[in-house]
């Protein structure tokens, strides 16, 4: 299973990663839509979870994205209130509902 990851910072993308404990599921980073083409040009996703410190345009093209080349990825967007410590938490609860589902 793959999930993507979007977010701001490479630097917390990484962190975010190294803090995730599920073997059961791959994780792609990215920072822009580019990037996010380029991880959905593999695997398709069975989600993508984004980060609120993405300008909100950018944001709303990265779902776009998703919508038109996915029937089943699901896309998740964190509060901003949180901050960047509520990311490991909140991608943690999406990912270990995900893995419920199979």
């Amino acid at each position: 299973m793959l999930v993507i990851l979007l977010g701001r910072k490479p630097e917390i993308m990484i962190r975010l990663v190294s803090g995730l404990k599920q073997t059961e599921v791959n994780f792609a980073t990215a920072t822009s839509l580019d990037e996010l083409k380029v991880a959905f040009s593999g695997e398709l996703p069975s989600s993508v979870i984004i980060g609120a410190g993405l300008p909100l345009e950018a944001r709303l093209d990265m779902i776009r994205f998703v919508f038109e080349n996915s029937k089943t990825t699901t896309v998740h967007m964190k509060d901003w209130v949180s901050g960047s410590e509520g990311m490991l938490p909140f991608v943690t609860s999406i990912v270990e509902g995900l893995i419920g589902k199979d």
